[in-house]
């Protein structure tokens, strides 16, 4: 049986990368940690907000890679000689990966009580209108 591609229809010429775009979503995972909010701060604005509790600026990564948004924490291993009888606290590494749409940008980012906030923007794209001469033979 051959796999039929939603880009396989006669209307959506040129839309392979948003079929790869849409299987390395769904691929990404279901994980639940660190939780997210993501909000839309204005029409062309967003925010994600991580819960990273514990984790330093310095133990936190953001880079964006093939329009792909990852945030990778890594905290520093615990070398006292602490007796814990409960550890209910996550201490473990994580990466958290958001696929961003053309135009979107990373603005800035800030950590502020324990919560990872990234800002986006998106360009406002311009309307062109193109007039295509009919030739003769």
């Amino acid at each position: 049986m051959t796999k039929l591609s939603f880009t396989a229809h006669p209307f959506l010429l040129g839309f392979e990368q948003l079929e790869r775009l849409v299987e390395r979503t769904a691929k990404s995972g279901a994980e639940g940690y660190p939780p997210f909010n993501i909000e839309a701060a204005s029409e062309n604005a967003y925010r994600i907000t991580l819960a990273v509790a514990g984790f330093r600026e310095e133990d936190l990564a953001i880079t964006v890679e093939d329009r792909q948004l990852v945030i990778r924490g890594r905290q520093a291993e615990d070398t006292s000689d602490r007796i814990f009888l409960h550890r209910g606290i996550a201490a473990r590494a994580f990466q958290r990966a958001f696929v961003l749409a053309d135009g979107v940008e990373v603005a800035g980012a800030n950590l502020e009580h324990g919560l990872l906030h990234i800002d986006l923007r998106r360009q406002a794209p311009e309307t062109v209108v193109q007039t295509i001469r009919i030739g003769r033979k």
